[in-house]
């Protein structure tokens, strides 16, 4: 049996909730410091599980990561409440001739990784989802891709861990406690506040390298990656729009349709590093136009919202998690977990088994711990800051 630890987590995004969860369910006391839970990139979130029609090139490295998250989910979501998963499969579909010739390499590399997908012509697609444009060039089906509901998926971690008795703060926290050995051994709130922790989990996204207390040697390079998203409401006489998320290209671009159980549909995303937080007028507008090119009844939704939220991206778009190295040994009561980008649903599940085995003193294969916090530093020496 694994020792009864105090674990804090730094932010209540939804990797954050899921690190937390794990740890409860383990039987740690738990506590929770944010003073917004579930407020940022997870409040816009599409919630696509999708290892398979999300695999990009050069980022072969990541594969380990998302096919073991995807095949954890069903187990991490045992006695949660409703979250809004749907394991109906993903449809990639290309607009143009030029579009169809890029899903064609796209699913040539994912072959090549041993995934599963199916070559479709434009009319098997259309008998799978009649909604889709009779122009389309071409298609194939992730049929193990699935989908959730982050906001759903968020108010049931908060749910579960308030009733299993975790803590929830809603204060921001300031720094990480280093006692004069070097270990962490808790959490600074903005008001002065202390909390003592056996272990501290920086879970807090963009602002995680903030945090005073951090070795001074290990950088955290997290950019904020911005992202247009929509949600529109389908009237009743065009329900279903779509029962399959819908992926595709259109002239290049990337747009999603992701039904919900609610009777709506999230389209997104896209991808600037400007600088604004704010909904772009000329996203929403590419948003629009490229989805309705897959479903031209997108044009008759009603749009409810249009939200902006930034990602935190890193140099190779992979994340920070684990241990911090200093002076060639693990740095004791700190674990990161930030940096997910767009994958931070769907790796969830993987970053709390990883974080919680690495708080129980389990050994975690090699090929699940190769995304370790420090690797952009430039040196593994380290002090108090």
């Amino acid at each position: 049996m694994a020792v009864r630890k105090h674990v804090a987590v730094i932010g209540a995004g939804v990797v954050g909730l899921g690190i937390a969860y794990e740890a409860l369910r383990r039987g740690h006391q738990v506590t929770v410091v944010d003073p917004s839970p579930a407020a940022g990139a997870t409040f816009a979130a599409a919630g696509m599980l999708a290892p398979v029609s999300e695999h990009y090139y050069q980022e072969e490295q990541l594969l380990a990561l998302t096919t073991e998250s995807a095949r954890l989910y069903p187990a991490f979501l045992q006695g949660l409440g409703p979250t809004g998963h749907q394991t109906n499969g993903t449809l990639v579909a290309g607009f143009d001739a030029g579009d169809r010739l890029a899903l064609e390499e796209l699913r040539r590399a994912q072959l090549a990784q041993g995934l599963q997908v199916q070559q479709l012509t434009s009319r098997e697609a259309r008998r799978l989802e009649p909604g889709l444009s009779p122009a389309l060039a071409g298609a194939f089906l992730a049929s193990g891709d699935h989908q959730i509901d982050p906001r759903a998926l968020a108010a049931a971690l908060l749910a579960a861990l308030a009733e299993g008795g975790a803590a929830l703060v809603r204060r921001r926290a300031t720094a990480v406690v280093r006692l004069p050995t070097g270990e962490v051994s808790g959490v600074v709130l903005d008001d002065g506040t202390r909390i003592a922790a056996d272990e501290t989990v920086v879970a807090n996204a963009l602002a995680a390298p903030e945090l005073d207390g951090l070795p001074e040697s290990v950088r955290l390079p997290l950019r904020p990656v911005y992202g247009d998203i929509l949600r529109l409401r389908v009237p009743p006489a065009l329900r279903p729009l779509v029962q399959l998320t819908v992926r595709g290209l259109v002239r290049g671009l990337p747009v999603y349709l992701v039904p919900r159980e609610d009777g709506t549909v999230v389209i997104g995303a896209t991808s600037r590093e400007d600088g604004s937080d704010a909904p772009s007028a000329g996203g929403v507008y590419q948003l629009l136009r490229d989805a309705q090119a897959l479903v031209p009844a997108v044009s008759e939704l009603q749009l409810e919202e249009a939200t902006c939220r930034a990602r935190p991206g890193t140099p190779d778009n992979a994340p920070l998690l684990g241990r911090i190295t200093v002076g060639g040994a693990d740095l004791p009561g700190l674990l990161v977990a930030t940096g997910f980008f767009r994958h931070g649903v769907l790796l969830t599940p993987v970053a709390a088994r990883i974080c919680a085995d690495l708080i129980d003193g389990m050994t975690v294969p090699a090929e699940l711990l190769q995304f370790r916090p420090d690797r952009f530093s430039n040196s593994m020496e380290g002090s108090q800051r």
